[in-house]
């Protein structure tokens, strides 16, 4: 459950403290653990997070200006987290690993003999072969969750800022690349699609839509995200789904997506998605269902409950991913969230050697 808290010293229902506490959303990713088990508490995602979104929420749709200066402000944060991405490895591990087709020519000694086109031989009485040449261009898609859960944040941002600044990095560094970047908002439905681009254009709109984009429904579903991107991308295509993975149920679609394309799973965590600190008496509501339960953080076994589901959380989605040859990369919510993702690249250029 992912919550907002409010702290009853007595028990008795009272006032609101937004410092006070909150809670999280639990789940079992598809592997046996039921996302219900673990509603009473998953961890903790600050209330301060929730509390921002509100006032977003309240403030209405942004002007113009201030959609530009948040874009400009976003793009100038990340442009040494770009160039980091590229030195880390961006180039080498997303190029090269798929073919196009270019021609079909008369077969001439030296040709590989497994690349001849039998159908235009036998037609023409002469060998032809097809002739394949490394994609130009490669298709990077970033799929980002904008479910209620992820407006919360304990720290000084949400999950979804986190999210759409790791987009707005990863978006840079495929159209620096020569690739093309392409962009799914969901929740528990598509919300907005942008399909694959070339060029700076379409990484600040990019941007923008991470930024900005309001969704519709509260709810998760990135089994809903897995089923569009597996009927739309035809193509081989590195896909990226940012999420905090609140969520269960995905595990058939995802495995099929990860069949046709290269998926990697990059987890936001929130400091407090852990075990959570004594804060007393707290009544958490779930943003996406409504749902409200109280429960005694001072307890210590109470604590420990919560700590040990996030733990079983963690446990069942590598499980889940695993399975499907699935990288999970987690992002803490600190100040440098390309960190995590150029040590990945790190690690994947060195495991294709």
């Amino acid at each position: 459950m992912v919550t907002t808290a409010s702290r009853d010293g007595d028990g008795s229902g009272g006032r609101s403290d937004p410092q006070q506490g909150s809670g999280a959303r639990s789940t079992g990713t598809g592997a046996g653990t039921g996302a219900a088990t673990g509603r009473a508490g998953a961890g903790l995602a600050g209330s301060t997070g929730l509390a921002r979104g509100e006032d977003e929420r309240r403030a209405g749709e942004p002007s113009t200006a201030e959609i530009l200066r948040a874009v400009r402000r976003v793009q100038l944060r990340t442009r040494q987290a770009v160039t980091d991405m590229i030195a880390g490895g961006f180039r080498s591990v997303f190029r090269g690993s798929g073919m196009e087709f270019e021609e079909v020519r008369e077969y001439v000694p030296g040709d590989d003999v497994r690349a001849i086109d039998w159908n235009v031989t036998a037609r023409t009485g002469r060998p032809y072969i097809k002739k394949f040449v490394e994609e130009r261009e490669q298709t990077v898609m970033l799929a980002l969750d904008v479910s209620a859960s992820t407006r919360l944040g304990s720290r000084e941002r949400s999950v979804r800022a986190a999210a759409a600044e790791l987009a707005a990095i990863l978006a840079f560094s495929a159209v620096q690349s020569g690739d093309r970047a392409g962009f799914l908002a969901f929740s528990d439905h598509v919300e907005l699609e942008l399909p694959p681009q070339g060029g700076t254009k379409q990484a600040f709109r990019i941007i923008r839509e991470a930024l900005y984009r309001d969704a519709e429904s509260t709810g998760t579903s990135v089994a809903e995200a897995c089923e569009h991107l597996a009927g739309v991308l035809k193509r081989r295509a590195y896909i990226f789904v940012l999420s905090d993975f609140l969520d269960d149920g995905f595990e058939r679609p995802l495995g099929m997506l990860a069949r046709r394309h290269d998926v990697v799973a990059l987890r936001l965590l929130d400091a407090l998605h852990g075990e959570p600190p004594d804060v007393g008496l707290v009544r958490w509501r779930d943003p996406e269902t409504g749902g409200q339960v109280m429960l005694d953080t001072s307890s210590a076994a109470v604590r420990r409950v919560l700590g040990e589901r996030a733990a079983e959380r963690t446990r069942d989605l590598k499980d889940v991913l695993g399975r499907h040859g699935v990288d999970l990369v987690d992002i803490p919510m600190g100040d440098h969230v390309v960190d995590p993702l150029v040590a990945y690249l790190h690690q994947r250029e060195r495991r294709l050697r």
